[in-house]
């Protein structure tokens, strides 16, 4: 199932409901413009061996994987739904950054999205971004703290304004982009749905997910035989709330049986 018609994304207000364009595959304006627009950027990240990133053009790490998990027991989110992982940016070369400003770790980010007023962004998270603990809050700050303060177009500069307005935008930049990558639904429309007794070709599975990006290589990964993660690659031009989002394929395919299963969420 190619998912080639507009897809709606977050709001960007209360008062407008931009949407997402998918064009091959390509993903445009996750949430609308910003404060510093970078619509007229054309560079596209891990492309000309630039290190130096900016608001408008994200390196070194210009690699970025969509992570998402497929929690069974103890289940995490809706049972017709993957969930979350984060958003992880690599050099173009495997190799990743980490840590990379320990001022801006912040400890509150319940309360930086709520007082943004992005209570919806919040509430989705509640659901679809859930740690397998039950400690969410932990989970979401780990995720900013060890990827995105490491991203350079989500610097404190690249979005004025109140304080953490930056990690506000990188979860809500997070959130749109999940919308865009159903994964229940790629599978499901291929006729892979969980299952207590049957198995799966691993084939199958990477078929039908490299067909609902439009033509590129999806990372599958099992713990075991079950199937646990999948992880979307993306360069990126311009910023990552109003630039272009290019799918890439994978750089590993992961590591699964040839027969997988796919059990049912356990609640």
């Amino acid at each position: 199932m190619v998912f080639s018609v507009i897809l709606v994304a977050l709001a960007a207000s209360a008062t407008a409901e931009p949407v997402i364009t998918r064009n091959q595959g390509v993903l445009k304006g996750l949430f609308g413009p910003k404060t510093n627009s970078c619509a007229g950027s054309t560079r596209q990240s891990c492309k000309d061996g630039e290190t130096d990133g900016t608001c408008c053009f994200e390196a070194p790490g210009g690699l970025l994987m969509q992570s998402q998990f497929w929690d069974i027991n103890p289940a995490t989110g809706p049972e017709d739904s993957w969930t979350i992982q984060g958003l992880f940016s690599d050099n173009c070369d495997g190799t990743f950054d980490s840590h990379c400003d320990p001022s801006r770790a912040y400890r509150d980010i319940t309360s930086l999205l709520s007082n943004a007023g992005e209570n919806a962004t919040l509430d989705y998270m509640k659901d679809y971004w859930q740690d397998i603990r039950g400690d969410h809050e932990r989970f979401w700050q780990r995720e900013w703290e060890v990827h995105g303060t490491c991203m350079s177009t989500f610097k404190a500069e690249c979005f004025p304004g109140p304080r953490g307005s930056e990690a506000v935008a990188y979860f809500k930049t997070i959130v749109s982009l999940f919308k865009t990558l159903p994964t229940y639904d790629f599978l499901r429309g291929a006729g892979i749905e969980p299952s207590s007794s049957k198995k799966y070709r691993l084939s199958d599975i990477q078929a039908a997910l490299r067909e609902g990006v439009g033509g590129f290589d999806v990372q599958v990964s099992c713990k075991g035989p079950q199937l646990r993660t999948v992880a979307y690659y993306f360069n990126l031009i311009g910023g990552p709330t109003d630039g272009k989002w290019v799918p890439v394929d994978a750089m590993e395919k992961g590591h699964c049986p040839s027969n997988v299963s796919y059990s049912p969420k356990v609640f």
